[in-house]
Parts: C-alpha cells; sequence; structure tokens
C-alpha cells in the first residue's frame, strides 16, 4: 500500500480529497508480559502499517470503510453510550469515544481503512488501527496531537472497550517508534532509550498460521495472577506496587507465601525485566550471542514458567536455533501467533526457506514468513 493509491481508492469511494496516515505494528524483541507489570520492553515498529485516508464531515457522524473486510460501519459521537461489539469497529469507535470522554471534541469523519499488519500474529495490528485513527481524528479535527497522550488513549480504549487488558507498550512504540532502531522502553516512567539494530542481522518473524481460543482469555488470567502477587508480595514488602520492585532474591524468599501458579507467573517476569536490561547492553555492545541467548532464555520462561507457549511455537523455535541464528523466542499473547528471530542477514533467505519447508512438513501448514525492518512511528504521509 502506499498513499497515492489510497487516496485515488478513497476519492473514488467518497468523492472528496483526503489526508493520509499510517500507524505500524510492531515486535517485542524481548521483555514479554512485563510491560503491564511496569517493567522493560524491547519493542521495534515495523514496517508493515495501518493505512487511514480521512476527509472531514459536516456534522457528527464517522463512517469507516474497511478495505481489507470489504465491511462499513457508521456511528454517531454524541452517542458516548455504546460498547464493544466483539469485531474490527470496537478499536477504531472506541478511540474516538475516548478521545471525547478525555474533552477533545472531535469532528465527524469518512475513513477508508487499510492494513498491511498479519492479524492475529501477535505483531499488534490492534495498536496500530488504534493509532492511525487516533492521530487521524484528531488531525481531522483540527487538535494537537500530543503522541504520549494518545497512545495512552489507545490503550485506555483497548482495555475498557475492546475489554483487552494489555499494557502500553503496542501503541507507544506505534507512536514513537524510529527507522532502524528498537526501543529499550520503561513502562513505569515512559522513558525511552534507542537501540541501533546491526546492519549485519535481519529480524525475521515466523507466524505460525495457528490461533487458539484461549489466547485472550489466558492472558487476561496471567494478568490476573501477577495482580495476585504483587498484593501478596506487598503485604512483606511495602514499597512494592508492581512485580518491577520485586527482585529474584526477594521473591525467592517469599514463595511460600504465593500459590504455585503465581509464583511462577512472577517469577517469568521479575526475571524477563533483568534479561531485558541484559540484552539492552548486549545489544549496545554488539555482543550478539549473548542477546540470542536472552531470547532463548526469554522463550523457556514463556513457556514453563508463564505457561503461555503452545506446541507449534515450541516447534518453530526449535526449528530456528541451528546455525546463522543467533536466537529465537515467542512473541505476543500465546498460544500461537508468531516467533521473533535474530538471523545472520547473509542466512536470512536460507534461514526462510529452511523454516517453511520443517515446519509445514511436521504441521501441514505453510507459515507465514516476515522479514522486518525498523519502521517510523504513526505519521501523515500525505
Amino acid at each position: 500500500m502506499n498513499a497515492a493509491e489510497l487516496s485515488e481508492r478513497f476519492r473514488n469511494l467518497y468523492g472528496m480529497t483526503p489526508r493520509v496516515y499510517r500507524a505500524p505494528g510492531r515486535v517485542n524483541l524481548i521483555g514479554e508480559h512485563t510491560d503491564h507489570n511496569e517493567g522493560f520492553v524491547m519493542p521495534m515498529a515495523i514496517d508493515f502499517s495501518t493505512w487511514v485516508a480521512i476527509a472531514p464531515r459536516d456534522d457528527r457522524l464517522v463512517v469507516i470503510r474497511s478495505e481489507n473486510l470489504a465491511q462499513t460501519i457508521d456511528f454517531d459521537l454524541d452517542d458516548g453510550t455504546s460498547r464493544g461489539h466483539g469485531c474490527w469497529s470496537d478499536y477504531p469507535r472506541g478511540v474516538a469515544q475516548v478521545i471525547e470522554a478525555s474533552g477533545q471534541r472531535l469532528r465527524g469523519a469518512e475513513i477508508l481503512l487499510h492494513g498491511d499488519v498479519p492479524l492475529g500474529a501477535g505483531l499488534s495490528s490492534s495498536a496500530a488501527i488504534e493509532v492511525a485513527t487516533g492521530f487521524a481524528l484528531l488531525e481531522n479535527s483540527g487538535l494537537a496531537v500530543n503522541r504520549e497522550q494518545l497512545a495512552r488513549l489507545c490503550q485506555q480504549a483497548e482495555n475498557e472497550f475492546v475489554g483487552m487488558r494489555c499494557g502500553l507498550m503496542d501503541q507507544f512504540v506505534s507512536c514513537f517508534g524510529q527507522t532502524g532502531q528498537a526501543l529499550l522502553l520503561d513502562c513505569r516512567f515512559l522513558e525511552y532509550k534507542l537501540l541501533p539494530l546491526p546492519d549485519d542481522v535481519k529480524i525475521i518473524v515466523c507466524n505460525t498460521m495457528v490461533r487458539h481460543d484461549l489466547a485472550t482469555s489466558a492472558y487476561n488470567a496471567r494478568r490476573a495472577d501477577c495482580e495476585d502477587g504483587v498484593r501478596l508480595l506487598a503485604q512483606e514488602l511495602p514499597n512494592v506496587r508492581a512485580l518491577r520492585d520485586v527482585t529474584m532474591s526477594e521473591l525467592e524468599r517469599l514463595k511460600h507465601k504465593l500459590p504455585a501458579g503465581v509464583y511462577k507467573r512472577c517469577r517469568h517476569v521479575v526475571s524477563e525485566n533483568a534479561r531485558t536490561l541484559e540484552a539492552a547492553e548486549s545489544l549496545q555492545a554488539g555482543r550478539l550471542d549473548r542477546f540470542g541467548k536472552l531470547l532463548r532464555a526469554s522463550h523457556k520462561s514463556l513457556k514453563d514458567d508463564y505457561e503461555v507457549s503452545c506446541e507449534e511455537l515450541d516447534l518453530m523455535t526449535d526449528l530456528a536455533n541451528q546455525e546463522g541464528v543467533y536466537g529465537a523466542r515467542m512473541i505476543g499473547g500465546g498460544f500461537g501467533g508468531c516467533t521473533v528471530n535474530l538471523v545472520q542477514a547473509d542466512r536470512a533467505s536460507s534461514f526462510k526457506e529452511r523454516i517453511s519447508v520443517g515446519y509445514a512438513r511436521a504441521t501441514g501448514r505453510v507459515p507465514e514468513i516476515y522479514i522486518c525492518a525498523a519502521a517510523r512511528g504513526a505519521e501523515r504521509v500525505q
């Protein structure tokens, strides 16, 4: 997709010349399920985006056409009482509703959406549509875009309107991503450090092409386990307000205070925070072998302690961990979706072929494999 092509399709549909915006999906290199525990993550925005063409209306109606799904919905901005319906329109509608609730008055709009972020793959197509739509609606209404506020409002929409209790990472990196760089993000203070990615490695995402029904409910259940852990640990450690405040030695000393499952969830988060900080140091120092070992350790922790992997994800990482690959792990909510792989650049093509053949032979499914580049965050492109 490009801006000129989407603009032409918009003119054919609505008879007006639009502005065009885009916001990227993301891949999280390491730091899984730490964001909602006020910890550390290392995402990068990717060169797969949601595109929004938009033009103003004279009333308060928002009309949205999804090219991907060939569906059109509309809603009245004056109706602030609606709730999600479990479909794609919940994302843009929820964003519009929380922006209005924040005290900013939006103008009606005609919108054409096109997404090239793979759906259900753990690459945050949801944040891409939220941020792209929110950015476009604000500028369409003559309102200034504060990127941090936009990220928070988009997270709120997904939490409250969609019903997914996600942290802020996805929306933040969709707003603040930079070309050629990952972000080490402190999810408590929203401070970040840019980490240049070496030219001689490729970030390759492998889609298992499965998404098990457990994904959303298990994500929310794991988050509740972490909250239970904080509540119990805070009885002994009064300065603890999130798992980012707990050290591994403290957790081990107080493990008898926690139910077994809660302890394992906490152990993943505490150890993953430490891995993420070490991974940032390794990347800055060019120690890619060490970085890769941390990726593999992250997957093991997600499998054994957080218990969100599945047979297909484990197979995909096992196939990946061979010569020319620094490391691989599952990403996202789990129970399907994708793995991220740090691969020597000159091995990227052979890696892609080897994974495709091996995974298809073992499962009967042909995986989708994306060689990703770190991209800019949300922006107006036309």
